[in-house]
């Protein structure tokens, strides 16, 4: 006569062997998952797309931006002391100015370069914007235009300057 524990017990350990693997099966299954969600493109990974009217608006407002400092940082460079070279007072006061319009130009271009605006424009508007603010940053610092590291700085200045006129003609 069989007995009827071993029965029982052949019977349980096989549902039991089932269950880790019906449980390692859910457990692959949700890792996959999450492994897909962490890793899939998403729509805020995408390059935004701008319409012509969009990037042209863009534009527009850059450019006006860039001409106002450049008219900005011109006058307030190339201004002189009212009292002459002996004026020492005012000197400083222009320097001071020349500074401001150097800073002061860079962070207002930085905050003009909309996304919109086509690549190589706002690049170079970027660059300038730096460019303006790091003569600025070496002027405070006491650095002279002849210095080699400033005027390397004003060169470039220079140079990014006739690409951006070029670039919102």
């Amino acid at each position: 006569m069989p007995d009827t524990d071993d029965a029982s017990n052949r019977s349980a350990t096989s549902r039991g062997g089932a269950l880790p693997v019906i449980a390692l099966i859910i457990a692959l299954a949700a890792l996959g998952l999450a492994g897909w969600a962490a890793f899939k493109p998403s729509a805020r990974d995408a390059a935004p797309v701008f319409t012509d009217a969009q990037q042209a608006e863009a534009k527009a407002t850059l450019c006006a931006a860039i001409d106002l400092v450049r008219k900005g940082v011109s006058l307030n460079t190339n201004l002189q002391p009212p009292g002459g070279d002996a004026d020492v007072t005012g000197a400083l006061a222009v320097a001071a100015n020349a500074r401001v319009a150097l800073s002061g130009g860079g962070q207002y271009l930085l905050a003009r370069i909309d996304p919109a605006v086509p690549q190589p424009l706002s690049d170079d508007a970027g660059a300038f914007a730096n460019t303006l603010l790091d003569i600025g940053a070496a002027s405070t610092a006491g650095a002279l235009n002849t210095d080699a590291d400033q005027a390397a700085r004003l060169k470039e200045a220079d140079s990014l300057n006739a690409k951006l006129v070029e670039g919102c003609a």
